[in-house]
């Protein structure tokens, strides 16, 4: 038997849940003390504000569809 897909939509739009992964990923690396950790929440909080960047600029009017 088949299983069913999981067709629910998330409870907040994808630009709110990328803000708010790099923000908590901002305020965790705030609190640690210079090292390996903190640089990967960092490059965690750059990474996920970058993928909000592209994001809204691929959902902007006037941006043509891929091919």
């Amino acid at each position: 038997m088949k299983k069913k897909r999981n067709r629910s939509r998330p409870p907040q739009p994808l630009q709110e849940r990328l803000n708010q992964i790099a923000r908590g990923a901002r305020e965790k690396a705030a609190g640690l003390p210079p090292g390996d950790e903190r640089d990967r929440l960092l490059e965690t909080a750059v990474s996920t504000e970058s993928a909000a960047a592209i994001e809204r600029w691929l959902s902007a009017p006037g941006v043509p569809s891929p091919k």
